[in-house]
């Protein structure tokens, strides 16, 4: 007998309070072929991350676990004026497409924005959006959605106190910045990461240390003016 990979849940909305059913892939086809430098995963089986987002189909609210646990009147209030006044109910509790979870992630980022979540879970949500679009081939849209997402990083920095122990956040921006062009912000980020003598994560460093190596090739080969960083090392 052939295994579903996915199994269903039953959570409850933060926003209205009522229950329903969302999917997940069971964690046995969980398998990771290879990720991106900027952590977009791929899977042999069912992507986990068209499921991460759960909308309820009674109000039409779209959140993960990571997002408000409850909403306040003042957020109910403005989710339904701004959203669920208008917002068509759909049920995604079955198979997600490429096409559905776009939807349910940018349903997501729209109630995070309305109901003003907190911005770590605004740039990841942007973030995913432009992984999906990597998944469909639509560099134009991966590319808008990179720039978005490094932007809302930033503010993340500058605002939740992230500090040397972020040192992930900080590789990220960078990552991020390559990706859009901005060679010499991710020089910037990169360094960071590699001359802050607090920080400890080795992995981040070893990472900002070849994507810093890979960046100095790019800039060399197209001839770019290296940043002062780079003709120090």
């Amino acid at each position: 007998m052939e295994i579903d990979p996915l199994f269903q849940i039953t959570t409850s909305c933060v926003c209205c309070e009522l229950t329903f059913q969302t999917s997940r892939v069971r964690p046995s086809f969980k398998q990771t072929i290879r990720r991106d430098a900027d952590f977009c995963a791929y899977y042999k089986n069912e992507n986990p991350d068209f499921y991460v987002v759960r909308v309820c189909p009674h109000c039409g609210f779209a959140f993960t676990e990571n997002s408000a646990s409850k909403l306040s009147a003042d957020q109910r209030k403005s989710f339904e004026e701004k959203v669920g006044a208008t917002a068509k109910k759909k049920d995604y509790a079955g198979k997600r497409s490429l096409e559905a979870a776009l939807e349910t992630y940018k349903l997501a980022l729209i109630c995070a924005q309305v109901i003003g979540d907190k911005e770590r879970i605004i740039a990841s949500f942007l973030h995913h959006i432009a992984w999906l679009y990597r998944y469909a081939g639509n560099e134009e849209q991966e590319r808008r959605f990179i720039g978005f997402s490094r932007d809302s990083y930033v503010k993340v920095y500058e605002t939740e106190a992230a500090g040397p122990n972020d040192a992930r956040l900080m590789y990220l921006i960078g990552e991020l910045c390559r990706r859009v062009g901005d060679f010499n912000e991710a020089v910037r980020w990169f360094s960071r990461v590699i001359h802050d003598q607090r920080i400890m994560d080795a992995g981040m460093i070893r990472a900002s240390r070849e994507q810093w190596a890979t960046l100095r090739e790019d800039m060399l080969a197209r001839k770019m003016e290296l940043p002062t960083e780079m003709l120090e090392s």
